[in-house]
Protein backbone atom coordinates (compact mmCIF):
# COMPACT_ATOMS: atom_id res chain seq x y z
CA UNK A 1 0.00 0.00 0.00
CA UNK A 2 1.20 3.60 -0.71
CA UNK A 3 2.66 5.69 2.14
CA UNK A 4 -0.08 6.80 4.52
CA UNK A 5 1.24 10.22 5.40
CA UNK A 6 1.62 12.89 2.74
CA UNK A 7 5.16 14.13 2.94
CA UNK A 8 6.05 17.66 2.03
CA UNK A 9 9.38 17.80 0.25
CA UNK A 10 10.81 20.86 1.94
CA UNK A 11 13.98 22.45 0.67
CA UNK A 12 16.59 23.52 3.10
CA UNK A 13 18.35 26.81 2.30
CA UNK A 14 21.87 27.00 3.66
CA UNK A 15 23.42 30.43 4.14
CA UNK A 16 27.06 30.55 5.15
CA UNK A 17 29.21 33.64 5.09
CA UNK A 18 32.28 33.46 2.90
CA UNK A 19 34.67 33.61 5.83
CA UNK A 20 32.79 30.84 7.66
CA UNK A 21 32.76 28.66 4.58
CA UNK A 22 36.50 29.05 4.23
CA UNK A 23 36.93 28.10 7.87
CA UNK A 24 34.82 24.96 7.44
CA UNK A 25 36.57 23.75 4.28
CA UNK A 26 39.46 21.99 6.08
CA UNK A 27 36.95 20.20 8.34
CA UNK A 28 35.05 18.91 5.32
CA UNK A 29 38.09 17.35 3.71
CA UNK A 30 38.23 14.15 5.84
CA UNK A 31 34.54 13.44 5.16
CA UNK A 32 35.04 13.92 1.43
CA UNK A 33 38.12 11.72 1.47
CA UNK A 34 36.23 9.01 3.36
CA UNK A 35 33.35 9.11 0.88
CA UNK A 36 35.77 8.85 -2.04
CA UNK A 37 37.72 5.89 -0.59
CA UNK A 38 34.61 4.02 0.55
CA UNK A 39 33.69 1.24 -0.07
CA UNK A 40 36.92 -0.74 -0.01
CA UNK A 41 35.19 -4.08 0.68
CA UNK A 42 31.96 -5.79 -0.40
CA UNK A 43 28.77 -4.47 1.23
CA UNK A 44 25.87 -6.44 2.69
CA UNK A 45 22.19 -5.55 2.27
CA UNK A 46 20.02 -7.39 4.80
CA UNK A 47 16.46 -8.12 3.64
CA UNK A 48 14.34 -9.05 6.70
CA UNK A 49 12.09 -11.49 4.81
CA UNK A 50 12.63 -14.88 3.11
CA UNK A 51 13.89 -15.34 -0.43
CA UNK A 52 11.20 -15.46 -3.08
CA UNK A 53 9.03 -12.56 -1.98
CA UNK A 54 8.82 -8.99 -3.21
CA UNK A 55 11.11 -7.69 -0.46
CA UNK A 56 13.81 -10.07 -1.63
CA UNK A 57 13.30 -9.11 -5.29
CA UNK A 58 13.51 -5.40 -4.47
CA UNK A 59 16.61 -5.87 -2.34
CA UNK A 60 18.40 -7.76 -5.10
CA UNK A 61 17.41 -5.30 -7.81
CA UNK A 62 18.59 -2.31 -5.76
CA UNK A 63 21.78 -4.10 -4.70
CA UNK A 64 22.71 -4.93 -8.30
CA UNK A 65 22.15 -1.40 -9.52
CA UNK A 66 23.93 0.29 -6.61
CA UNK A 67 26.87 -2.13 -6.80
CA UNK A 68 27.57 -0.93 -10.33
CA UNK A 69 27.59 2.70 -9.20
CA UNK A 70 29.71 2.03 -6.12
CA UNK A 71 32.21 -0.15 -7.96
CA UNK A 72 31.92 -2.78 -5.25
CA UNK A 73 29.85 -5.95 -4.93
CA UNK A 74 26.81 -6.06 -2.63
CA UNK A 75 25.73 -9.34 -1.03
CA UNK A 76 22.02 -9.73 -0.19
CA UNK A 77 21.35 -11.65 3.01
CA UNK A 78 17.84 -12.81 3.98
CA UNK A 79 17.23 -12.65 7.74
CA UNK A 80 13.55 -13.54 8.12
CA UNK A 81 11.26 -13.91 11.11
CA UNK A 82 9.12 -12.01 13.62
CA UNK A 83 7.51 -9.82 10.96
CA UNK A 84 10.86 -8.59 9.69
CA UNK A 85 12.14 -7.49 13.10
CA UNK A 86 14.86 -10.15 13.38
CA UNK A 87 16.62 -8.68 10.36
CA UNK A 88 15.93 -5.15 11.57
CA UNK A 89 17.46 -5.91 14.97
CA UNK A 90 20.50 -7.56 13.39
CA UNK A 91 21.34 -4.43 11.42
CA UNK A 92 20.53 -2.11 14.33
CA UNK A 93 23.01 -3.99 16.52
CA UNK A 94 25.67 -4.14 13.82
CA UNK A 95 28.69 -1.85 14.24
CA UNK A 96 28.45 1.29 12.07
CA UNK A 97 31.27 0.08 9.86
CA UNK A 98 29.80 1.15 6.51
CA UNK A 99 29.42 -2.48 5.44
CA UNK A 100 25.99 -3.70 6.59
CA UNK A 101 22.68 -2.00 5.68
CA UNK A 102 18.96 -2.79 5.76
CA UNK A 103 16.51 -2.77 2.84
CA UNK A 104 13.02 -2.91 4.30
CA UNK A 105 9.38 -1.87 3.84
CA UNK A 106 7.34 0.44 6.07
CA UNK A 107 6.29 -2.19 8.61
CA UNK A 108 9.69 -2.89 10.20
CA UNK A 109 10.23 0.75 11.12
CA UNK A 110 6.77 2.31 11.41
CA UNK A 111 4.25 -0.45 12.18
CA UNK A 112 5.55 -3.54 13.98
CA UNK A 113 7.31 -1.65 16.83
CA UNK A 114 3.88 -0.34 17.90
CA UNK A 115 2.48 -3.86 18.15
CA UNK A 116 5.21 -5.84 19.89
CA UNK A 117 8.57 -5.47 21.57
CA UNK A 118 11.39 -5.43 19.05
CA UNK A 119 15.12 -5.58 19.55
CA UNK A 120 15.78 -2.00 18.46
CA UNK A 121 14.54 1.57 18.74
CA UNK A 122 13.23 2.18 15.20
CA UNK A 123 13.65 5.96 15.12
CA UNK A 124 17.11 6.05 16.71
CA UNK A 125 18.95 2.75 16.20
CA UNK A 126 18.47 2.73 12.41
CA UNK A 127 19.36 5.77 10.33
CA UNK A 128 17.28 6.45 7.19
CA UNK A 129 19.51 6.67 4.12
CA UNK A 130 17.00 6.97 1.28
CA UNK A 131 13.50 5.99 0.26
CA UNK A 132 13.72 3.76 -2.79
CA UNK A 133 10.25 2.84 -4.04
CA UNK A 134 6.52 2.88 -3.43
CA UNK A 135 4.14 -0.07 -3.72
CA UNK A 136 1.26 -1.01 -5.94
CA UNK A 137 -0.68 -3.20 -3.51
CA UNK A 138 -2.97 -5.85 -5.00
CA UNK A 139 -6.02 -7.48 -3.41
CA UNK A 140 -5.39 -11.02 -4.66
CA UNK A 141 -7.90 -13.86 -4.28
CA UNK A 142 -7.83 -17.60 -4.87
CA UNK A 143 -8.88 -18.49 -8.39
CA UNK A 144 -12.18 -20.13 -7.44
CA UNK A 145 -13.38 -17.56 -4.89
CA UNK A 146 -16.96 -16.72 -5.95
CA UNK A 147 -16.26 -13.00 -6.29
CA UNK A 148 -14.72 -11.03 -9.17
CA UNK A 149 -14.70 -7.55 -7.60
CA UNK A 150 -14.74 -5.92 -4.19
CA UNK A 151 -18.52 -5.51 -4.04
CA UNK A 152 -19.03 -9.25 -4.56
CA UNK A 153 -16.25 -10.07 -2.11
CA UNK A 154 -17.72 -7.82 0.57
CA UNK A 155 -21.15 -9.36 0.10
CA UNK A 156 -19.59 -12.82 0.47
CA UNK A 157 -17.75 -11.80 3.65
CA UNK A 158 -20.90 -10.36 5.20
CA UNK A 159 -22.77 -13.64 4.79
CA UNK A 160 -20.39 -15.45 7.19
CA UNK A 161 -18.35 -12.98 9.29
CA UNK A 162 -14.93 -14.41 10.14
CA UNK A 163 -15.24 -17.43 7.83
CA UNK A 164 -13.14 -16.09 4.95
CA UNK A 165 -9.40 -15.96 5.54
CA UNK A 166 -6.64 -13.59 4.49
CA UNK A 167 -2.94 -14.34 4.66
CA UNK A 168 -0.03 -11.98 5.23
CA UNK A 169 3.76 -11.96 5.38
CA UNK A 170 3.43 -12.02 9.17
CA UNK A 171 1.74 -10.36 12.10
CA UNK A 172 2.12 -6.57 12.10
CA UNK A 173 3.50 -6.46 8.55
CA UNK A 174 2.14 -4.02 5.99
CA UNK A 175 0.34 -6.89 4.27
CA UNK A 176 -1.48 -7.57 7.55
CA UNK A 177 -2.31 -3.94 8.34
CA UNK A 178 -3.47 -3.32 4.76
CA UNK A 179 -6.09 -6.03 5.08
CA UNK A 180 -7.30 -4.78 8.44
CA UNK A 181 -7.69 -1.25 7.09
CA UNK A 182 -9.70 -2.41 4.07
CA UNK A 183 -11.92 -4.66 6.19
CA UNK A 184 -12.58 -1.83 8.60
CA UNK A 185 -13.51 0.52 5.74
CA UNK A 186 -15.81 -2.13 4.22
CA UNK A 187 -17.38 -3.18 7.51
CA UNK A 188 -16.40 -6.86 7.24
CA UNK A 189 -14.43 -9.39 9.31
CA UNK A 190 -11.94 -12.00 8.05
CA UNK A 191 -9.72 -14.46 9.87
CA UNK A 192 -6.05 -13.45 9.65
CA UNK A 193 -3.50 -16.19 8.85
CA UNK A 194 0.09 -14.96 9.33
CA UNK A 195 3.03 -16.55 7.48
CA UNK A 196 6.80 -16.12 7.65
CA UNK A 197 6.84 -14.26 4.34
CA UNK A 198 4.87 -13.36 1.24
CA UNK A 199 6.01 -16.39 -0.75
CA UNK A 200 4.49 -18.81 1.78
CA UNK A 201 1.20 -16.90 1.86
CA UNK A 202 1.03 -16.96 -1.93
CA UNK A 203 1.69 -20.71 -2.02
CA UNK A 204 -1.28 -21.38 0.25
CA UNK A 205 -3.45 -18.95 -1.73
CA UNK A 206 -2.68 -20.80 -4.96
CA UNK A 207 -3.51 -24.08 -3.21
CA UNK A 208 -6.83 -22.68 -2.01
CA UNK A 209 -5.98 -22.97 1.68
CA UNK A 210 -6.66 -19.25 2.23
CA UNK A 211 -8.99 -16.89 0.38
CA UNK A 212 -7.12 -13.61 -0.01
CA UNK A 213 -3.87 -11.71 0.39
CA UNK A 214 -3.19 -7.96 0.31
CA UNK A 215 0.14 -8.32 -1.40
CA UNK A 216 1.59 -7.65 -4.84
CA UNK A 217 3.73 -10.79 -4.76
CA UNK A 218 1.07 -12.63 -6.78
CA UNK A 219 1.42 -10.49 -9.92
CA UNK A 220 2.99 -13.26 -12.09
CA UNK A 221 0.33 -15.72 -10.94
CA UNK A 222 -2.44 -13.20 -11.68
CA UNK A 223 -1.10 -12.91 -15.22
CA UNK A 224 -0.90 -16.70 -15.45
CA UNK A 225 -4.49 -17.06 -14.23
CA UNK A 226 -3.71 -19.19 -11.17
CA UNK A 227 -5.05 -16.47 -8.82
CA UNK A 228 -7.08 -13.33 -9.54
CA UNK A 229 -6.97 -9.65 -8.65
CA UNK A 230 -10.01 -7.92 -7.15
CA UNK A 231 -8.45 -4.46 -6.80
CA UNK A 232 -5.25 -2.47 -6.46
CA UNK A 233 -4.70 -0.42 -3.34
CA UNK A 234 -2.67 2.40 -4.88
CA UNK A 235 -4.21 5.65 -6.08
CA UNK A 236 -3.58 4.71 -9.72
CA UNK A 237 -4.12 1.45 -11.61
CA UNK A 238 -1.21 -0.95 -11.77
CA UNK A 239 0.55 -0.55 -15.16
CA UNK A 240 0.83 -4.33 -15.42
CA UNK A 241 -2.90 -4.80 -14.63
CA UNK A 242 -4.65 -1.89 -16.37
CA UNK A 243 -7.99 -3.73 -16.34
CA UNK A 244 -8.09 -4.03 -12.53
CA UNK A 245 -9.80 -1.05 -10.81
CA UNK A 246 -8.46 0.64 -7.69
CA UNK A 247 -10.16 0.39 -4.31
CA UNK A 248 -11.22 4.02 -4.68
CA UNK A 249 -12.86 3.26 -8.02
CA UNK A 250 -14.83 0.58 -6.18
CA UNK A 251 -15.97 3.05 -3.52
CA UNK A 252 -13.58 1.85 -0.82
CA UNK A 253 -11.54 4.75 0.46
CA UNK A 254 -8.39 3.95 2.40
CA UNK A 255 -5.09 5.80 2.88
CA UNK A 256 -2.28 5.42 0.38
CA UNK A 257 0.76 2.94 -0.08
CA UNK A 258 3.91 1.71 1.63
CA UNK A 259 7.55 2.32 0.78
CA UNK A 260 10.82 0.41 0.68
CA UNK A 261 13.82 2.19 2.09
CA UNK A 262 17.51 1.84 2.84
CA UNK A 263 18.77 2.15 6.44
CA UNK A 264 22.12 2.12 8.24
CA UNK A 265 23.13 1.33 11.83
CA UNK A 266 23.21 4.30 14.18
CA UNK A 267 26.56 6.09 14.10
CA UNK A 268 27.33 5.38 10.45
CA UNK A 269 29.49 8.13 8.95
CA UNK A 270 27.48 11.01 7.40
CA UNK A 271 29.85 10.89 4.42
CA UNK A 272 28.95 7.25 3.79
CA UNK A 273 25.23 7.98 4.24
CA UNK A 274 25.47 10.82 1.72
CA UNK A 275 27.35 8.71 -0.84
CA UNK A 276 24.97 5.79 -0.45
CA UNK A 277 21.92 8.06 -0.81
CA UNK A 278 23.32 9.56 -3.98
CA UNK A 279 23.98 6.13 -5.49
CA UNK A 280 20.42 5.11 -4.54
CA UNK A 281 19.11 8.20 -6.34
CA UNK A 282 21.05 7.30 -9.48
CA UNK A 283 19.88 3.70 -9.34
CA UNK A 284 16.21 4.68 -9.03
CA UNK A 285 16.57 7.14 -11.94
CA UNK A 286 17.99 4.63 -14.43
CA UNK A 287 15.78 4.18 -17.52
CA UNK A 288 14.96 0.52 -16.93
CA UNK A 289 14.31 0.80 -13.20
CA UNK A 290 10.63 1.74 -13.52
CA UNK A 291 9.95 -1.15 -15.88
CA UNK A 292 11.74 -3.68 -13.69
CA UNK A 293 10.08 -2.40 -10.51
CA UNK A 294 6.64 -2.58 -12.13
CA UNK A 295 7.13 -6.32 -12.57
CA UNK A 296 7.26 -6.63 -8.78
CA UNK A 297 4.49 -4.05 -8.25
CA UNK A 298 6.77 -1.18 -7.25
CA UNK A 299 7.53 2.21 -8.72
CA UNK A 300 10.57 4.48 -8.18
CA UNK A 301 9.83 6.93 -5.37
CA UNK A 302 13.20 8.27 -4.24
CA UNK A 303 13.59 10.56 -1.24
CA UNK A 304 16.91 11.76 0.10
CA UNK A 305 18.04 11.33 3.69
CA UNK A 306 16.40 14.42 5.22
CA UNK A 307 13.02 14.00 3.53
CA UNK A 308 12.96 10.26 4.18
CA UNK A 309 13.78 10.78 7.87
CA UNK A 310 10.66 12.94 8.14
CA UNK A 311 8.59 10.37 6.25
CA UNK A 312 9.61 7.58 8.65
CA UNK A 313 8.77 9.68 11.71
CA UNK A 314 5.43 10.83 10.29
CA UNK A 315 4.41 7.34 9.22
CA UNK A 316 5.39 5.94 12.62
CA UNK A 317 3.09 8.46 14.33
CA UNK A 318 0.26 7.71 11.89
CA UNK A 319 0.42 3.94 12.37
CA UNK A 320 0.75 4.22 16.13
CA UNK A 321 -2.59 6.02 16.27
CA UNK A 322 -4.18 3.65 13.75
CA UNK A 323 -3.06 0.52 15.59
CA UNK A 324 -4.45 1.87 18.85
CA UNK A 325 -7.77 2.65 17.16
CA UNK A 326 -7.98 -0.84 15.63
CA UNK A 327 -6.80 -2.56 18.80
CA UNK A 328 -4.28 -4.66 16.87
CA UNK A 329 -1.70 -6.79 18.62
CA UNK A 330 1.07 -9.04 17.35
CA UNK A 331 1.82 -12.46 18.78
Amino acid sequence: MPSYSPVSRRRFNHWIAGSSLAGLAPLAMPARAQAQSWPSAPLKFVVPYPAGGNADAIGRLVAAKMAAGLGQSIVVENKAGAGGTIGGAAVAKNPPDGITFLVTPTAVLAITPHMRKVGYEPLTDLMPVAQLSGSYGIVTARKDLPASNMAEFIALARKDPGKLTFGSAGNATATHISGEIVHRAAGIKLLHVPYKGSAEALTDLMAGRIDLIYDAVGLPQIKAGTVKALAVTSSERHPELPQVPTLAEQQIKVPGSSWFGLFAPKGTSPAIIQRLAEEARKAMAQPDTRERLARISQFPDYQGTEAFTRTVAEDSAFFKDLIQQLGLKAD
